[in-house]
């Protein structure tokens, strides 16, 4: 019998989205009306603490407590590899691929692509290679997510509850509630933490204790005689009922379905460079912070954070097999399909199964809607992103004169687009990897996502390695891992109880293998690509890569004056190319309404002593800020206040209550403001400070390896 929310959840619920939306109305009148130039500018200029606390939140989402629950419930502890793999990963970001981004000045990662190769290439392979990821990994995996949450807390339709979730995320995108984000983020990731290591201390009392987990998990096998007296089924055979012999060891057999040792470290690691250290949603937060110090704190607490999830996520997912044994691991695709609406298994209803029967009624209604809400937010920042990508990467380069309305439209029409395919893809996130999503998103990029680490990695390595190589390292490990990842497609995993006839590179060959394949193939080309033609020019390597961090050498021009100079010159050259800097062909008419305080804002200087010009790294909006809410205008827009007509007027209402317009300049322009002088200042570390990181990075590490170690001996 299904457990459903009670009054008293479902009053929560209600109060908790009505007090978002009412923040969302609050955020909308504060973002329309503000008279300081930037809504985003205000205190932008981060701390470790609330970078290293946003790491962990953007990356936990409901998806992972769907998806780390379940797996953990169909295979034991191998899927916590993951989550401490992030946590070496993270210091990598944190002392090499960050360094690299401050020295060379940039805010994106197509833009450092652009920066370090020259040329649109890559760019836009990047760009499309985002896209396809937000499509078939995110998106898709979110809406999926949270719809197993409403069909196990109301008992609905898995796709009434995915269109009852865009509903009401566009509703909440629209009214503003999610510009809400900057003030609820931080409110939903404490009640997160705290409602999920609720539900371990709960679960694991229920059970009793941890060495108990460990032993009732080995002995988890559904009683099949009840099951086929309780349901009416007419397949009697049943499959993969027990748990697996080794579902205590993280780190596996070389022949391993799940996790192979070798693919791990030698594929899986180089696909997860992408994510940790290249993705612009993890990124984009480290830059953020008020320098390299802060930077380097904000990944060493995120590692340690990453330390939670093995045991507020996967551990309650493995009880809820224990205390659910004949639901989660059902005994054969009729069955599974009457338990959960899944042939390939329901370990994926593992969490939302143990929240509904042991959280006490009102806590349930608060975690329930914590991770609707949260799952929104994930939604509406990959619309944003998403819409971004797009219309600067893509779209902008196809007509460079588009107007910012019609950016704005292409953007809202694209958005569309994405959820049309990502509800379509629904169907076949439920039945790829045995009904074990996390493993399916694992498994789509590592056929994508090895060769973006490669080029990144030879990028800031390696000084030799040209456009040329990496365009056509770039496009060969992509094209193989599409061909990969379609065959993956059409010679599907048969039900358990059916005959494997695929072909045998197919059935023999881990995904993991085969992204260690791309990652060393895309190496192997773009080194002879790279040797076989001319070298990068000087400037292209100058602060691109890992050596040009310790290069402190300024040009001449950056070297000279004090940094009061330098904002003047800036804004001298802002208004001398006007004609250049200003989007859509815009002239110095335009900016003649700009205030010298607007440009002020927009300088970015880390000199703290100087409080009137001292405005942050992060206060520089990125592209993903300048198209929040969803939009797509352009920044400069000049605002017509002699529209006296009413269909103007009508006009402009829905432009205030959309969030359409800002008077903000374009911030591609200011990061053609940014001095060498700031980047260099960002970069350096007392020696104490040094000291103190580089032993939380020893201390941090050798947690992470203690860990593999506990747990795969």
């Amino acid at each position: 019998m299904r457990a459903s929310l009670e009054t008293a959840d479902i009053a929560i619920v209600a109060l908790y989205f009505v007090l978002v939306m009412c923040i969302g109305f609050f955020a909308m009148w504060k973002y329309n009306r503000s008279t300081v130039s930037g809504y985003f500018l205000a205190g932008r200029s981060m701390t470790w603490v609330a970078i290293g606390a946003s790491l962990f939140v953007s990356n936990i989402g409901s998806e992972h407590f769907i998806g780390l629950a379940g797996s953990g419930a169909a295979s034991g502890f191998a899927v916590g590899a993951w989550e401490f793999n992030a946590l070496m990963l993270l210091q990598l970001l944190g002392w090499v691929f960050v360094p690299v981004y401050i020295r060379s000045g940039v805010y994106t990662m197509p833009e450092y692509l652009s920066k370090r190769f020259g040329g649109h290439r890559i760019q836009i392979y990047f760009a499309a290679l985002s896209l396809i990821l937000y499509i078939f990994t995110k998106l898709s995996v979110d809406l999926y997510s949270g719809a197993l949450f409403i069909q196990e807390s109301l008992g609905w339709n898995l796709y009434l509850s995915v269109i009852l979730l865009i509903g009401m995320t566009a509703l909440l995108t629209v009214t503003g509630g999610l510009v809400a984000v900057i003030y609820t983020d931080t409110l939903q990731a404490l009640l997160m933490i705290i409602g999920a290591l609720t539900l371990m201390i709960i679960s694991i009392t229920e059970v009793g204790g941890f060495e108990e987990v460990k032993r009732r998990y080995m002995l988890a096998s559904p009683n099949i005689t009840s099951i086929l007296l309780t349901y009416n089924i007419s397949n009697t055979n049943s499959c993969n009922v027990d748990p697996k012999p080794d579902a205590l060891k993280m780190l596996r057999e070389p022949t391993d379905e799940d996790i192979p040792w070798p693919g791990f470290l030698l594929g899986q690691t180089p696909a997860s460079v992408w994510y940790w250290c290249a993705d612009q949603v993890i990124v984009q937060r480290v830059l953020a912070a008020k320098n390299i110090a802060h930077a380097k704190g904000s990944t060493l607490m995120a590692g340690f954070l990453k330390l939670l999830p093995m045991f507020i996520i996967v551990v309650p997912g493995m009880i809820s097999r224990i205390l659910f044994t004949d639901d989660i691991a059902c005994i054969n695709p009729e069955h599974c399909f009457q338990v959960c609406g899944s042939r390939a298994g329901c370990s994926n209803i593992a969490y939302p199964r143990l929240v509904m029967k042991l959280v006490p009624v009102g806590l349930r209604g608060l975690m329930m809607a914590v991770m609707i809400a949260a799952l929104m937010s994930d939604l509406d920042s990959i619309f944003n992103s998403a819409s971004t990508i797009f219309t600067l990467d893509v779209y902008k380069l196809i007509r460079k004169s588009a107007t910012s309305r019609e950016l704005m439209i292409v953007g809202r029409v694209f958005v569309a687009f994405m959820v049309v395919i990502s509800i379509a893809w629904v169907p076949i996130i439920v039945e790829m990897q045995g009904g074990q999503m996390y493993l399916y998103i694992q498994e789509v990029a590592d056929y994508l996502t090895p060769p973006v680490a490669a080029l990144f990695l030879m990028g800031i390595f390696w000084k030799r390695c040209n456009e040329q190589g990496a365009f056509y390292g770039g496009m060969a490990g992509f094209v193989l891992g599409a061909i990969r990842l379609i065959l993956a497609f059409i010679y599907r995993a048969p039900e358990c109880n059916q005959p494997d006839t695929r072909p045998s590179f197919i059935k023999n060959i881990h995904y993991m293998y085969v992204a260690t394949a791309l990652f060393w193939i895309t190496g192997i080309v773009t080194f002879v690509v790279s040797l076989l033609t001319p070298p990068p020019t000087k400037e292209q390597v100058r602060t691109t890569t890992f050596w040009a961090v310790k290069n402190r050498n300024l040009s001449e021009s950056a070297a000279k004056g004090e940094l009061y100079k330098v904002q003047e010159k800036s804004i001298l050259k802002c208004n001398e190319n006007a004609n250049h800097i200003i989007p859509n062909g815009k002239s110095e008419e335009n900016i003649k309404n700009i205030k010298p305080e607007d440009i002020n804002l927009l300088v970015t200087c880390r000199d703290d002593s100087n409080p009137v010009i001292s405005v942050s790294h992060s206060e520089v909006e990125t592209p993903v800020d300048c198209y929040s809410n969803g939009q797509a205008a352009l920044m400069g827009e000049k605002k017509h206040e002699e529209e006296t007509d009413d269909r103007e007027r009508h006009l402009k209402f829905i432009d205030w209550f959309c969030g359409f317009k800002s008077k903000n300049m374009n911030k591609r322009a200011v990061r053609e403001i940014e001095e060498e002088t700031v980047c260099l200042q960002m970069l350096e570390e007392t020696p104490k400070v040094k000291l103190l990181l580089n032993t939380g990075l020893v201390c941090v590490c050798s947690l992470g390896i203690f860990m593999f170690v506990y747990f795969s001996l």
